[in-house]
């Protein structure tokens, strides 16, 4: 995989697997537990991607990105429990795993098999 190649990809996944936005529902009426700003470590584990940290959204338990770079697309379920997918250009990822109040983690994978990894992710305290 080339530098730019892996230059897109590590943000890409990071913010596929950066999930979350608001300290709490009273912060945010009618958010989800689990919405606010969310800053996501994206560790690879298998492949030449490297690691990188970014930031993510959670509005209503949808996943958004904070960079225009990539789009990030997931939801957050009532448990915790996070399916997330992101893309850059042609390169995407996905990932998953589980949020509890104030920090998570997961498992991440390029959409072609070539890279893969973790992911650990805290919430940040106010809303955005």
């Amino acid at each position: 995989m080339n530098a730019l190649s892996r230059l897109l990809l590590a943000p890409t996944l990071a913010a596929v697997l950066l999930l979350v936005c608001t300290p709490t529902n009273a912060a945010h009426p009618g958010g989800g537990a689990y919405d606010g700003t969310w800053s996501v470590a994206i560790y690879t584990l298998r492949g030449d991607c490297g690691s990188v940290r970014v930031a993510a959204q959670i509005v209503g338990g949808r996943v958004y990105s904070k960079d225009q770079s990539y789009q990030a697309n997931g939801v957050v379920g009532a448990n915790g429990v996070i399916r997330v997918s992101v893309a850059s250009g042609r390169l995407s990822a996905s990932g998953s795993g589980r949020l509890s109040h104030d920090s998570g983690a997961g498992r991440w994978r390029s959409s072609t098999g070539e890279c893969s990894g973790t992911w650990s992710a805290s919430r940040r305290a106010g809303y955005y």
